[in-house]
């Protein structure tokens, strides 16, 4: 209740100074009931982003289901996009831009725009010309030096059911009550608000943040993602989006995110599928005053680098901890392995394992699906060389069950909502950590449930 006054007053101050209001009903919906405002990091003002969200009715209740991240003077930016063989109409869009910079970063939910054809990918040129024409007038109104914003600097993201028709007319109609709440100072409960408003059939909003220096000069990396469902990698595996004050070339933002998406969103399972619209995104506003990186190796750049890394991590943990129905939190570690590649395979063998995930969810320590995981992996496998951790307990050790191995506290143990697996081969020396979720009854309630 304190959490609903606190929001609340929040609310009515906002409304009161005509700034953004933050939507209560998206934060206190019942599926929502275990967030607390405290529980998100304190993301504040990042200079050169410009945030909005609002609601077009695009679902049976009121909520926020576009949102807008405005680049007044431009970011520069790096993407990765699902490896699926049919995507959706504005990953086409965002593959064919070749501009220098972003402008805008226009995100609708309920609607995938996947599979809608040509209808659909005309809706986003009427949206790219809508949107460019009311950022150009209003930087006409704001700027001393107003620039053109061009249609083909913006980029798209769409999320909810796929074969739909685009909603471009309900979408069209509240293009002007977003521009008009566009405000250019950010806070915990704005960064917030925009993360509700992505979501789907997430239980809740995604964020996080790190600051570290470049050089001398203080950055700020901030980071929000949705996604807990058709969640398996191939380059993305849902919607995530970084952004950074760091002055960083396009191609330089390329190199890191390519560098960090292997072992972080490239590294969870909620359920083996692949959506149509998976994209991550990372954004740079220039506005830190940071020495020139020309190279990725150079020395000044490592720190960024980790903290990238710890913001894309983060993320891609809260999306598998958010998993439709989850409640178990999985870390899955293969390691010493011949090649990075095997270890990951057979990470992935465990965590996508429908027998596994039902085993932890019914709190089961089956060791033996395990096992039937890593043999199907299609990895060579010496069983006298194979041992098996359920958390701190040893299960096989060199291919024989341990002699004093105790069923019962591991059953303990699987009553945790974080279990670990950890797998050594003993044939190298490479690794590779998946993470993932149990699957439980409610997976299967809200799926058959996602449409009505």
């Amino acid at each position: 209740m304190i959490y609903y006054l606190l929001l609340k007053i929040y609310s009515n101050y906002f409304t009161n100074l005509n700034i953004m209001v933050f939507s209560i009903n998206n934060f206190f919906d019942k599926k929502n009931k275990n967030s607390k405002i405290v529980d998100f990091q304190d993301l504040d003002h990042l200079d050169g982003v410009s945030i909005s969200a609002v609601s077009a009715d695009l679902y049976d209740k009121k909520r926020d289901d576009l949102v807008l991240f405005y680049f007044r003077d431009g970011a520069n930016y790096a993407s990765v996009f699902t490896q699926s063989k049919i995507v959706s109409e504005n990953i086409k869009w965002n593959k064919k831009i070749k501009a220098k910079k972003i402008k805008a970063l226009f995100v609708n939910t309920r609607n995938a725009n996947a599979l809608t054809g040509s209808a659909g990918y005309q809706s986003l040129k009427e949206l790219s010309l809508d949107i460019s024409k009311k950022l150009s007038d209003k930087q006409n109104i704001d700027e001393e030096i107003p620039k053109i914003i061009n249609p083909k600097e913006i980029m798209f993201a769409c999320t909810g059911t796929i074969g739909e028709k685009f909603p471009i007319e309900k979408i069209k109609k509240s293009i002007p009550d977003l521009i008009k709440k566009i405000k250019y100072t950010q806070n915990k409960l704005v960064w917030i608000k925009a993360a509700l408003g992505i979501m789907t059939t997430d239980t809740k909003p995604k964020l996080s943040m790190a600051e570290c220096k470049i050089g001398n000069t203080e950055v700020k990396i901030y980071g929000i993602a949705k996604g807990s469902g058709m969640i398996y990698p191939n380059m993305a595996t849902t919607l995530g989006f970084i952004f950074t004050d760091a002055d960083l070339s396009s191609s330089i933002l390329k190199q890191i995110l390519k560098k960090n998406i292997d072992t972080t969103f490239n590294a969870i399972s909620c359920d083996g599928d692949t959506s149509t619209n998976d994209m991550v995104s990372f954004f740079s506003t220039n506005k830190a005053k940071n020495p020139i990186i020309k190279n990725i190796n150079d020395p000044k750049l490592k720190k960024f680098n980790y903290s990238v890394h710890e913001v894309l991590l983060n993320l891609a943990k809260r999306v598998v901890a958010d998993g439709e129905g989850a409640s178990k939190f999985v870390t899955i570690i293969c390691k010493n392995c011949k090649t990075e590649k095997d270890a990951k395979a057979i990470s992935f063998s465990v965590a996508n394992s429908s027998l596994v995930k039902t085993a932890i969810a019914g709190e089961d320590p089956n060791w033996g699906r395990i096992v039937m995981a890593i043999g199907k992996s299609g990895v060579k496998v010496d069983i006298k060389k194979l041992s098996i951790f359920i958390g701190p307990f040893k299960v096989l050790i060199k291919g024989n069950l341990v002699t004093d191995y105790n069923e019962i506290s591991v059953c303990d143990y699987m009553k945790n909502e974080s279990i670990d697996i950890n797998i050594d081969l003993g044939l190298g020396n490479k690794k590779f950590t998946a993470y993932t979720a149990d699957l439980t009854k409610e997976y299967v309630e809200i799926n058959s449930d996602y449409r009505s």
